[in-house]
């Protein structure tokens, strides 16, 4: 039996989806799809008989509401919701809010696989002149944050990203897990990937499914069985 019980979710779709934009640290909420992505997965764990003791997500609002929508439809309001912008999905910098399509005619396909898949290469970061720098780097949430906003990423890689959610990982949420509590994190494409990365020793590089949960069980740090929930297809297997 696994000791340690973790839910780990991508947020439902947002509008930029749809376009096909780099939302990154851009603050969208749900689309209508998401958020039925979201009640969807509510009812699916809830069929499951889960039951959550914490959540954490992201400051971003897409990552929020689809925890909302999720413990609305198990009847689980009342679970303590904690967040922080260490879990946020990953600075994209200056390719913030442009159309992926229209960056592979003008850069090429391979450049923007290399930005968007590699581990250690990071994109031009954004500037002051950038339409969404303002926006991002003077939003409120950030200066409740445990940096100061002029610490705040400007451009990350996959490899900031789990720099950054590491301290957050062994200081907040282990403790939690240690303590035998069920774990429900709605987070995103990126900081999930960097997350199991973390604990597989890999790049996690197809998890792009909205609202499509992982249980992870884990034994110890980095013993852990991974299942796709709904379909209950064992996915790997370490012991």
């Amino acid at each position: 039996m696994a000791k340690y019980r973790l839910v780990l979710l991508r947020h439902g779709e947002g509008a930029w989806t749809k376009e096909n934009r780099f939302c990154s640290w851009v603050d969208q909420k749900l689309s209508s799809d998401g958020i039925k992505e979201a009640q969807n997965c509510g009812k699916h764990l809830k069929a499951l008989g889960f039951e959550f003791d914490l959540v954490f997500t992201s400051v971003l609002s897409r990552s929020i509401q689809t925890a909302w929508l999720i413990l609305e439809e198990m009847g689980q309001e009342w679970v303590p919701i904690q967040s922080s912008w260490r879990l946020n999905e990953r600075h994209y910098g200056a390719l913030i809010g442009l159309n992926r399509a229209e960056m592979a005619l003008n850069h090429g396909e391979e450049q923007v696989k290399i930005w968007r898949r590699s581990y250690d290469v990071t994109p031009p970061p954004i500037s002051e002149s950038h339409p969404y720098y303002e926006e991002i780097h003077n939003d409120r949430r950030y200066k409740c944050s445990d940096v100061s906003q002029d610490n705040l990423p400007k451009a990350e890689s996959l490899k900031d990203v789990l720099d950054r959610l590491l301290p957050y990982w062994n200081e907040k949420i282990v403790p939690e897990l240690k303590s035998g509590k069920m774990i429900l994190i709605s987070a995103h494409g990126n900081s999930s990937r960097a997350l199991l990365k973390h604990v597989e020793g890999d790049v996690f590089d197809h998890y792009d499914h909205f609202c499509g949960p992982l249980l992870v069980l884990l034994q110890k740090v980095h013993v852990f069985l991974v299942l796709r929930i709904p379909e209950l297809g064992l996915k790997r297997t370490y012991l």
